[in-house]
């Protein structure tokens, strides 16, 4: 195969969009992560980060992407990133092919991402459901977090009625929870920074919950990817608030300041790999 710009090589692609690549790397993973080394993790999915341009191919030279892990999460030897090659060829869902250059030299390879799912189904009916939740979620999400009002007639309750004021009482406590209850699912950097804020568990989570959907089909984003956007997003949207901005839902505004970054990422990822 000759060597050439990326765009040569789109006929290897296998999937319709980035989601779809997403999708089927999800899938993967959730079956074979077990099956690799935490550092052949950080080379599969740097790798997956730098196949973008064309859906699910790339022909980055292996130095290029040492380089780029290092930057970015500490040196990766070279023996590390062949034997995660190895493996995901042997898994099947990686197809290496050698190019050349005129001369007859040795090029960088291709790589080419394969399917995972049935390209004849709907590659996930987690996605329709999670895209169905989306959209509930940013209809109801005022609603989810409004505490359930606490009823007149038992708070005119007299002594006789301590029983049921006791009753009233711990329903009205586990709707006022502060920070310090929040899920265990909330990563505690992201939620002692929102606590300071809004020292609420309810809010805390759905502020979360906005990050996990949105992160929820890019497969080769880690925890710590999402720790650090969901920091910086909501350090944004709480500088934004003291400037001035009036914000009627701060879910809703909290989801755009999250999606304007992933777009950015996006663009950024492109002009690497260009």
């Amino acid at each position: 195969m000759k060597a050439g710009n990326i765009e040569q090589f789109k006929h290897l692609s296998q999937f319709r969009d980035l989601k779809d690549l997403n999708n089927n790397m999800e899938a993967f993973l959730a079956e074979h992560k077990k099956d690799f080394t935490k550092s052949e993790l950080i080379c599969f999915k740097a790798l997956l980060r730098f196949s973008v341009k064309v859906v699910g191919v790339s022909n980055i030279s292996i130095s290029k992407l040492l380089q780029a892990i290092s930057e970015r999460f500490g040196e990766v030897s070279e023996s590390t990133f062949h034997r995660m090659k190895r493996k995901a060829i042997k898994l099947g869902i990686l197809t290496v092919y050698t190019t050349h250059r005129k001369n007859g030299s040795q090029s960088s390879n291709v790589w080419v991402f394969n399917r995972f799912l049935n390209s004849q189904t709907i590659d996930t009916p987690i996605s329709d459901t999670k895209q169905e939740k989306v959209a509930k979620n940013q209809e109801n999400i005022v609603e989810q977090l409004t505490p359930q009002k606490t009823n007149n007639l038992l708070e005119t309750n007299n002594l006789s009625n301590k029983r049921n004021e006791n009753v009233s009482d711990n329903k009205y406590l586990v709707d006022k929870l502060d920070g310090s209850f929040t899920s265990s699912r909330v990563p505690v950097e992201f939620r002692d920074l929102v606590k300071c804020f809004y020292d609420d568990h309810k809010t805390i989570e759905e502020l979360w919950k906005v990050i996990h959907i949105q992160t929820y089909y890019l497969s080769y984003y880690s925890l710590d990817d999402r720790i650090s956007l969901a920091i910086d997003s909501f350090k944004q949207m709480v500088r934004n608030i003291k400037r001035g901005r009036k914000i009627r839902n701060i879910f809703g505004y909290f989801w755009g300041i999250v999606e304007k970054k992933l777009d950015e990422e996006y663009k950024s990822i492109i002009c690497e790999v260009a």
